[in-house]
């Protein structure tokens, strides 16, 4: 009887191994579960794969890197997420609606060697929080994508937004790129800059006063420091980061480039002769 429990635990460790032997799936055994068809119908769309060249392209684009959270809207069979994972060392998700589908995606998950860092959820994008994502990947209808663009506008700015083939309407993207026909699409959520702003030296009085008007990343006003005002040139907006040029009231350029946070913009102002003071904006 002595030797029973030594054999129990023999047993119990066969049949874990076995266990875990079933677990460590093929990619063919993925699916010989289910195989989807390219134009199935899906909720909304209908299922074609991207390219993995241009899935590259899109991470690529993206700046992806292991200090990311990748979030796949429509993820299909994972592919998009298991490279972000696999390939650029982010932590990935992917939203798939179909269960199937879903459940397929998880499998090449494991059958890639990627959960550690990957994994995909059955879910509808319109209702999933995908709030945290610091990159956002898709490729959907544009209406869809219209539908999604004031959730994706509302998420933190410098959020990267990477599209296949679809844009966002008359948010023009930051950058594009073709691939055997196709196109990719790179938005970078900007920070909310419309307003007035005024500016003074740190710790110093009023310096300068900002009216921005803004469409999306696109952004233009004018200044004013001592009398005059004039118009703002060379504005730019990519996600927090500012920059823009004014000439004072003596017509020399002075150059302000800052960081928004929320109300704030604080950032140097470079002047003539190469001079450089730190400032800080509020809106006012």
């Amino acid at each position: 009887m002595r030797f029973a429990q030594p054999l129990i635990a023999l047993a119990a460790a066969a049949l874990l191994a076995l266990g875990s032997a079933a677990d460590a799936r093929t990619r063919a055994e993925c699916e010989r579960d289910y195989k989807p068809q390219v134009g199935q119908a899906g909720k909304d769309v209908i299922w074609v794969p991207t390219p993995d060249e241009l899935v590259a392209r899109m991470l690529t684009m993206a700046k992806v890197t292991p200090k990311d959270y990748v979030v796949d809207l429509g993820a299909g069979d994972g592919k998009i997420a298991i490279a972000a994972g696999k390939n650029f060392g982010a932590t990935a998700l992917g939203i798939e609606y179909n269960p199937d589908m879903a459940k397929l995606a998880q499998c090449l998950v494991q059958a890639e060697g990627a959960a550690g860092k990957v994994k995909i959820i059955q879910g509808d994008i319109f209702k999933e929080d995908f709030s945290k994502a610091t990159v956002v990947t898709m490729y959907l209808l544009p209406e869809l994508n219209l539908r999604l663009r004031p959730t994706i506008l509302a998420m933190k700015p410098g959020t990267r937004v990477a599209s296949h083939q679809f844009n966002m309407g008359d948010w023009e993207a930051d950058e594009k790129a073709e691939i055997e026909y196709r196109t990719a699409y790179l938005w970078i959520v900007p920070a909310k800059v419309e307003g007035d702003w005024t500016f003074s030296e740190d710790g110093g009085k009023t310096n300068f006063s900002v009216g921005l008007k803004q469409q999306y990343q696109r952004i233009s006003g004018d200044a004013r420091l001592g009398a005059a005002r004039n118009p703002l040139v060379g504005a730019t907006l990519r996600g927090e980061e500012i920059r823009f040029a004014f000439n004072d009231d003596k017509g020399q350029t002075r150059t302000l480039t800052g960081t928004v946070r929320g109300n704030e913009i604080n950032g140097t102002l470079r002047g003539p002769g190469n001079t450089e003071v730190k400032v800080s904006g509020k809106r006012r």
